[in-house]
């Protein structure tokens, strides 16, 4: 496309010395002479617009790679895995963080719940009244965040609220008793570390 409009502006500036030179002239071999084609300044406007419309179409073209990138970024940065929750876990250096995966486990039905899937709600936790908190608001009576990362971010001040006095994994434990109505709750938790070898994804 370049190099087709830099041969109509070069063409664009030829002129042939006639009567009239406001005329654009080829050369007819068969016939052995000049003939007009266009006038010039009619030519140079298709010439000008022909350039406008190759940057439009260049200009159009970029921005709808960079929206289709920025839309890849996001939405990869949106996908979940338990190896990104894993990863996260581990930048935000919580406490005891296979308690804090099987608890994420346990409370999405091992991400499947719907709490988890409309939700972003990795935890089932309660929108918060007291704390510092990032839900948007309730929804099937549980927390409903933009995106799953902001749950466990909820989840971390949660733990700095109300765990930070636990030096032991059996006191955050013994916290964890009052964390949901299941009396079962830390047995589940236990069991589900020792089987998924949850401690060995943080050594």
């Amino acid at each position: 496309m370049k190099v087709v409009l830099a041969s109509l502006l070069r063409l664009s500036h030829l002129k042939v010395e006639s009567k009239n030179s406001s005329m654009l002239y080829k050369y007819n071999k068969h016939e052995l002479k000049f003939e007009p084609v266009i006038k010039l300044k009619y030519f140079r406007w298709v010439v000008v617009m022909l350039v406008l419309m190759s940057f439009v179409s260049i200009n159009t073209m970029e921005i709808k790679d960079y929206e289709r990138i920025l839309e890849i970024n996001i939405n990869g940065e949106r996908e979940f895995s338990e190896e990104k929750l894993v990863r996260k876990l581990k930048e935000l250096n919580v406490k005891y963080p296979h308690i804090v995966l099987a608890q994420a486990k346990l409370e999405s039905n091992n991400y499947s719940s719907r709490i988890f899937i409309d939700n972003n709600n990795l935890f089932g936790m309660k929108e918060a009244r007291v704390r510092i908190n990032l839900a948007k608001g309730t929804q099937y009576k549980h927390a409903y965040y933009n995106t799953w990362q902001e749950s466990v971010l909820d989840y971390a001040f949660w733990m700095a609220t109300y765990g930070s006095k636990c030096k032991t994994e059996q006191q955050y434990y013994n916290l964890l008793n009052g964390y949901a109505e299941d009396t079962n709750y830390q047995a589940k938790l236990k069991n589900i570390i020792s089987k998924n070898n949850l401690k060995e994804l943080f050594n």
